[in-house]
């Protein structure tokens, strides 16, 4: 029968092929057409015999054409096929459906639909017929019956369209029809069905399925709705994120962690790629990127994740979006941290904003999940970390000085940026191998190009990662000898720095060490004074860092070695015999310094007492270079006074004078090294009775200058109040430098003798008898300095060590908080007073330095601080929250005498009124806001202002600071600013004069004197901070409503859907295109379509206009 269908149709008319056709059932014809593609024979030949004898015009052959179709399809499905012959089938089936009339292309269609939605299909093969079937209904022009109605064949593949979108989708056929979509014509809101039915499917799929979806769905974007598309998967994977670390948060709950962190970041990656691709491939679609991620008009945060941080670095790579990206991200970072600072500031925003995560936080979360190969996004996070350390590191100001960040919780959000880019270039370093060298390469490169702006930050980075890992470096030790070569070009603090960050590659590589001592022995004969000074600096450096044998540890120093030195002796591949040689070499080098100039003898009297901690087995060496140097300044006959040769110290050349021996400095590295080894050292060596040598004649030469500077008058060195001290004459010059090196010399010895002194009464006369000499000449200079400039020309730093500071305020601290808080001021003699201060008020100056100085300094050190105020410690008490009640006891103290300085009507001192407040506002500053201690001062505080009038300005301002600084942190301060102003008003009354104010008295302190300008400008500063908290949270309310609107936008879609689908005969359902209309629409709507929309509003009788 087959083979004579075919002969049939090879004849030039089909006349008596269609009236055999009509002679056979269908039934009969489908199963002839089903065994011969089964087997394969000519199915090809037959299924086009059938086709041209069943021409449409004909309603019989039109119904017969119709059925053999659709058997052609079931074939397809069935998956019985030999794969030739299914599509050889296909591509007849393609050819032919341009020649169905309408009705049955609905037909066809509608089969279709019903399979998807039944879910019988079986291998989607099929589905690529229903492209060509859709655009054939749409290029039929007829009027078509659907429904109960007419449409045109535009209209009928809408609805089939919108049919299909409402169904059930099999998930394994969702990448078929969505790449089916591709081939049909879709108006833009068909774009939108499509788009919204695919982006809902998303969470049906296994993971491995969401990479081939997302390249189809971004093919498809091409038609319309990119910025959905994009939306949506970042959406998608924003919230899987979300899950994945929910699950993972808890040990407890890693057995039931639903996807693999690595499966996860994979199919990240690959969705990332892909995309990338389409973006370079359609503008567009990197414009939408962009366009949902911009901070302008919306609340950034809401749109930002992990995942599209990663996918903006990636979008990098394409040069046309390279600056644009990095923008976005600069200004989201700062914003991030403006908007933390902002929060952590006013309890008012933090009660009404939820705190999301930092952007800083994704940002690294992503260097973290970069791990798994997203090598498209490392060279994005590497180009990222410079722009935010070169744009937001430290600057440089007028006076050549830079703006250092501390290391206080109060840093400004620039600050911040800066120290996240730093972290993510050495979190990068740390994970990714192939990128070290080139993030080593640029940071070398930025300290050697930029040595004349700050670059601390980029020493710190460098330091941090050579202290990571000093063996893995060695491969690109290359780079680091490459930068020596131009130290000699370097500023001194950028060698300093740059040569402490490499300590630890010079204890593993030789190569680097000696190569940096070739350039510093260079260094060290130079024409430039910068260059020999470096050399010095690098030389002293090594002195510190290469232990020799037999050297004391560092736990066994009196005092710790600074934080910026470099301790990496696990590291160590030389031996501390090798390492004696070698320090010694430095030493004899060294040497040669000392007939240099003042700068660079003054370099190495410095870094000795260092070398001689860190290295004590180098003590012979350098107290016998120390003692060479003294002997040539000092004068051996004990009856000769002064004891130094100060003329021996001053260079004259020509008119030119200048300092050529900084004997202060040699006194000062002799007095500090002597005692510590006299004191860490020498009691190690009683038992092997060494000769003491050279130490003992230092000992004696400070004990003898000590006695004859006391002896000697300034007449001895020519410095009385009849010396010429002008910086006009060669004798003026002369004499200042004399009188530096002689003040200089009575604050070392100063030092000496009070270390050595062990408390005895004879020691401090001598500590005394110095000072006063050092008080005459000081007084003598600025006598004759006068005001103006010249006086701050003498002005010089002090050579008094931080350890005697210390240990003079660790025996004073106590004495002034006890005096202060113990004897009123009342009660003390009014003849003990300095610089007309009585000694209660210095005390309490020093307490305010003291505390100032704790918090801005050792921030992490404050809980031992204040615990060591507290003579009644208890050991057992939790370290948890007891900072707030250490310092809450503190508090009290100062509240007591505050109040009883207030008592005092007649006595009334402001400035230490002031001073008090001063001390109150540092302590509060360590209170827990939550905490009642904190509630307590507040209290206190308010009753204080409320009870209290006086008229001094100074101490209204510091109260009422302290006031508004507290009441911002508990509530917002909108009534508190209300009172205030009516006491302000009452006050000053009315600009119109004919109108009567009503006085109020809220507050005492507010009156005649304090209510303008001092309380005036205080309210109008706070009501500003108000305003603009409030015009940052409208901001943020403004885009999450835009968000909110575009969810119901989203949602009007799907109503406009199924109203069309639902809908009973005869109503009518219309929407309006405006959006606000469409929101309230849609949330009328509530009974079928539920949607929870949080706005949290402020509501109160603060925020309601009069």
């Amino acid at each position: 029968m087959d083979q004579k269908i075919i002969s049939l149709a090879a004849e030039k008319t089909a006349d008596r092929l269609q009236e055999f056709l009509q002679s056979l059932k269908d039934n009969d014809l489908a199963n002839l057409l089903q065994n011969q593609a089964v087997k394969g024979k000519a199915a090809g030949a037959l299924l086009r015999a059938i086709f041209k004898g069943s021409p449409c015009s004909e309603e019989a052959g039109a119904l017969r054409r119709l059925k053999i179709y659709i058997c052609g399809i079931h074939l397809v499905e069935s998956g019985d096929l030999q794969k030739e012959v299914a599509s050889e089938i296909i591509g007849l089936l393609m050819l032919e459906a341009h020649n169905f009339p309408g009705p049955l292309l609905v037909e066809l269609a509608r089969e279709f639909v019903g399979a998807i939605e039944e879910g019988s299909l079986t291998n989607g093969r099929s589905l690529e017929l229903l492209p060509i079937i859709l655009t054939a209904l749409v290029a039929n022009k007829e009027n078509l019956a659907y429904g109960k109605g007419v449409l045109s064949g535009e209209e009928c593949k809408k609805q089939l369209i919108n049919t299909l979108c409402s169904g059930r989708w099999d998930r394994q056929y969702v990448i078929q029809l969505t790449s089916m979509f591709k081939d049909v014509p879709l108006t833009a809101e068909e774009v939108e069905f499509v788009m919204e039915k695919v982006l809902r499917m998303f969470s049906k799929l296994n993971l491995q399925e969401i990479p081939p979806l997302v390249y189809q769905l971004l093919v498809l974007s091409s038609k319309g709705s990119r910025r959905r598309a994009l939306e949506g998967i970042i959406t998608f994977f924003s919230e899987l994120d979300k899950q994945h670390n929910e699950e993972q948060s808890g040990d407890e709950l890693l057995d039931l962690v639903t996807v693999p962190s690595g499966e996860l970041r994979h199919v990240e990656g690959t969705v990332i790629l892909h995309i990338v691709f389409a973006i370079k491939l359609d503008c567009e679609l990197g414009r939408e990127l962009l366009k949902h991620l911009k901070v302008a008009g919306q609340d950034f945060s809401n749109n930002i994740c992990p995942f599209s941080i990663a996918l903006l670095l990636s979008v990098t790579r394409i040069q046309r979006y390279e600056e644009q990206v990095f923008d976005l991200l600069k200004a989201s970072v700062v914003k991030s941290f403006k908007d933390l600072q902002l929060l952590q500031g006013s309890k008012f925003l933090q009660n009404l904003v939820t705190q999301r995560s930092c952007v800083s936080t994704m940002i690294l979360e992503v260097v973290k999940n970069s791990v798994h190969s997203w090598d498209h996004v490392t060279q994005g996070l590497v180009e990222f970390g410079f722009i935010l350390m070169d744009s937001y590191g430290p600057k440089k100001i007028l006076d050549g000085k830079t703006i250092e960040t501390s290391s206080s919780l109060s840093k400004i959000p620039n600050q911040h940026a800066c120290k996240l880019g730093a972290n993510i270039l050495l979190e990068t370093f740390k994970i990714h191998e192939m990128i070290r060298q080139e993030i080593l390469e640029q940071v070398l490169n930025r300290v050697v190009t930029r040595a004349s702006s700050p670059i601390s930050h980029y020493l710190d980075l460098l330091s941090s990662i050579i202290m990571y890992a000093p063996l893995v470096l060695q491969s690109c030790s290359s780079k680091v000898t490459e930068t020596f070569d131009y130290l000699s070009f370097l500023p001194l603090q950028t060698v300093q720095g740059l040569l402490k960050a490499v300590q630890p590659l010079l204890k593993v590589s030789m190569s680097v060490r000696d190569s940096l001592i070739l350039v510093l022995r260079k260094a060290m004969f130079a024409s430039q004074l910068d260059a020999r000074k470096s050399a010095v600096a690098g030389f002293l450096l090594l002195l510190k860092n290469f232990k020799v044998l037999g050297s004391l540890s560092s736990s066994q120093c009196s005092q710790s070695i600074g934080v910026s030195q470099v301790h990496v002796d696990v590291h160590s591949r030389y031996n501390s015999v090798a390492n004696e040689t070698f320090c010694l070499e430095i030493i004899d080098s060294l040497r040669r310094c000392l007939g240099q100039q003042a700068d660079v003898r003054l370099m190495l009297y410095e870094g000795f007492y260092d070398v001689l901690r860190r290295n004590s087995q180098l003590a012979n060496s350098i107290m016998q270079t120390l003692l060479s140097q003294l002997k040539q300044f000092y004068e051996p006959e004990p009856d000769v006074l002064p004891p130094l040769k100060l003329e021996a110290c001053i260079l004259t050349q020509g008119d030119r004078i200048s300092l050529q021996e900084p004997l202060d400095y040699l006194l000062c590295c002799v007095q500090h090294c002597l005692v510590w080894y006299k004191s860490r050292v020498m009691p190690l060596q009683q038992e092997e009775e060494e000769e003491e040598g050279f130490y003992q004649d230092l000992e004696d030469m400070l004990e003898s200058v000590t006695s004859r500077m006391i002896k000697s008058e300034l007449e001895d060195f020519e410095l009385d109040k009849s010396a010429d001290f002008s910086q006009n004459s060669g004798v003026g010059i002369k004499n200042n430098i004399c009188a530096s090196l002689v003040m200089g010399i009575c604050e070392v010895l100063i030092e000496y003798n009070f270390s050595i002194s062990n408390f005895s009464k004879n020691k401090f006369e001598e500590v005394l008898s110095l000072f006063m000499c050092y008080k005459k000449l000081s007084d003598i200079l600025n006598e004759k300095a006068g005001k103006g400039k010249a006086k701050t020309a003498n002005k010089m730093d002090s050579f008094l060590s931080m350890k005697f500071v210390s240990d003079l305020l660790t025996a004073l601290f106590r004495v002034l908080l006890w005096r202060y808080t113990s004897i009123p001021t009342s009660v003390e003699d009014l003849g003990k007073k300095e610089k007309g201060k009585s000694i209660s008020l210095l005390c309490l100056e020093g307490l305010q330095k003291i505390f100032s100085a704790v918090q801005q300094f050792y921030q992490p050190k404050i809980h031992h601080f204040l615990r060591a105020l507290d003579v009644t410690d208890n050991e057992g008490e939790e370290a948890e929250g007891s900072v707030s009640h250490r310092a809450a006891f503190q508090i009290r103290q100062f509240q007591r005498c505050l109040l009883n300085l207030l008592s005092q009507e007649e006595d009334f001192d402001s400035k230490e009124a002031l001073l008090l407040v001063t001390v109150l506002s540092n302590l509060s500053r360590l209170l827990e806001p939550s905490s009642p201690q904190f509630v307590q001062m507040l209290s206190w505080t308010l009753k204080i202002c409320k009870e209290n009038s006086w008229e001094d300005a100074s101490f209204c301002k510091g109260l009422m600071n302290l006031l508004f600084s507290l009441h911002v942190l508990y509530k917002s301060p909108v009534t508190l600013l209300r009172d205030l102003s009516q006491d302000i008003h009452g006050h000053l009354g009315d600009i119109d004069q004919d109108i009567e104010v009503e006085k109020t008295n809220h507050f005492a302190m507010v009156n005649l004197r304090t209510a303008a300008p001092t309380v005036c400008l205080l309210v109008l500063s706070q009501a500003e901070k108000v305003l603009e908290e409030v015009d940052w949270l409208i901001t943020k309310l403004k885009g999450q409503v835009s968000q909110e609107i575009l969810s119901v936008s989203a949602g009007m879609s799907e109503l406009r859907r199924n109203s069309e689908k639902y809908g009973k005969a005869g109503e009518t359902v219309r929407f309006s295109s405006d959006p606000p209309v469409l929101f309230f629409h849609f949330l009328h709507t509530g009974k079928r379509f539920r949607v929870n929309i949080p706005i949290d509003l402020p509501v109160g009788k603060d925020f309601l206009c009069p």
